[in-house]
């Protein structure tokens, strides 16, 4: 079973945090969400969430994706902590996947996984001129190589069910997608 890593910041967005978490589980992935910090955290919006960990205890184990949510301040969070850097350095070194969503591809640009990609964030989140050799577009859900990233909340449902293509398949996302009964 596929093992993915969720840290949660202080000021995350809470749809994007429990879409992610939510759907992955759906598809029989084992998610660990981790605090930055030990106690709950706080959301964007006062939503109060309990990770399952604290970052400190998983700092040296693999995750085959690294999954970031997005939100202020919670992206900004994130961007701050050299622990979550380092570990998506690592990733990026062992050749596992790395996503963001919303403001947290900043924390991808700024761990250097985003030079030489294409990559997508919410409209104004990261500035681009900071980072020349990524190439920003606009479009709802990117996948470059071992690299996704999306916009924000509106496509963080089309964001997790790429996640699951990604790590079980096709078939398996396509499952996820019509027990969620979409709109079409």
């Amino acid at each position: 079973m596929p093992r993915v890593l969720v840290p949660l910041a202080q000021g995350c967005e809470e749809l994007e945090a429990v879409t992610i978490v939510d759907l992955l589980r759906r598809a029989e992935i084992d998610v660990v969400t981790a605090s930055l910090h030990d106690g709950p955290v706080t959301a964007s919006r006062g939503t109060v969430l309990l990770a399952d960990t604290a970052l400190d205890a998983v700092l040296d184990e693999d995750f085959e994706m690294i999954v970031l949510p997005g939100g202020l301040p919670g992206a900004k969070h994130l961007e701050a902590d050299q622990r979550l850097l380092a570990m998506l350095r690592r990733q990026r070194s062992a050749g596992r996947y790395a996503a963001a969503i919303c403001a947290a591809p900043q924390v991808l640009a700024r761990a250097g996984l985003l030079d030489e990609k294409t990559a997508t964030s919410y409209p104004g989140s990261v500035n681009a001129a900071e980072y020349p050799r990524v190439n920003f577009v606009d479009r709802p859900v990117v996948v470059d190589g071992l690299i996704v990233t999306s916009r924000g909340p509106g496509t963080a449902m089309d964001f997790a069910l790429r996640l699951i293509e990604l790590l079980r398949g096709r078939e398996r996302r396509d499952q996820v997608e019509r027990a969620l009964v979409r709109a079409t």
